[in-house]
């Protein structure tokens, strides 16, 4: 067997994976970009339809948007304004705080949110290659790397199951169905984790970490 040559620019594995995640992001922005030519909307006002659509029925701030998408508030500022031109998001007193303004969608921007969210069909079919246990996997390994972005600040709190105080890892035998919700009072599969959920309720952050080390051990050491 021949010697194995060196290979220039080698990478690792986490490079490898960064590599990857890196151009499934510029596939999303792509589509974006393209729908949004369509559809006359930026990607950011896309985000931002989409982001309201999510929260429907709760009082939304332009603070609330900026932390979620990770923008400026005076990038979210004029994206919102541009939508409230077009009649799609309409602006309000916060019932909360009569001097914060709170924003929703009209019924012509649910409509638009639900056309704009076809822009991330072509990285759902993706996803749909992998087998059911490849996607269990896969979500498992995205809630461990957006906990260490939210780590590092990068981005702010999601509201995954693992975050939550209702969620309960590797409390159930069951294998299949390990974890367990106290919000719905049932058990929980690795590929019904959330990672954007409307019910989630921030924990106390001892009890926080003591859940996510046993999520990340896998429940050993309880």
């Amino acid at each position: 067997m021949g010697k194995r040559l060196p290979m220039h620019g080698e990478k690792t594995i986490v490079e490898h994976i960064t590599v990857g995640l890196g151009k499934v992001s510029a596939a999303l922005r792509s589509q974006a970009w393209e729908g949004g030519i369509e559809r006359r909307l930026t990607p950011t006002q896309g985000q931002i339809l989409l982001f309201l659509a999510a929260r429907s029925g709760t009082a939304v701030r332009l603070n609330d948007i900026a932390g979620e998408l990770c923008l400026t508030a005076a990038t979210v500022s004029d994206a919102v304004m541009t939508l409230v031109d077009k009649k799609l998001i309409k602006k309000a007193r916060s019932a909360e705080d009569q001097r914060a303004l709170a924003l929703t969608l009209t019924a012509a921007g649910l409509l638009e949110a639900k056309q704009t969210s076809g822009w991330t069909e072509v990285v759902q079919a993706g996803v749909s290659s992998l087998t059911p246990d490849e996607q269990a996997v896969f979500l498992r390994g995205l809630t461990k790397v957006m906990h260490s972005l939210q780590q590092q600040g990068v981005i702010s709190i999601a509201r995954m199951c693992a975050g939550c105080a209702y969620f309960q890892p590797y409390v159930h035998a069951d294998s299949a169905r390990p974890h367990h919700c106290g919000f719905v009072d049932a058990p929980l599969g690795e590929g019904q984790l959330r990672l954007d959920c409307p019910d989630f309720v921030p924990g106390v952050e001892r009890d926080q970490e003591r859940r996510w080390q046993t999520f990340v051990r896998g429940g050993q050491g309880q």
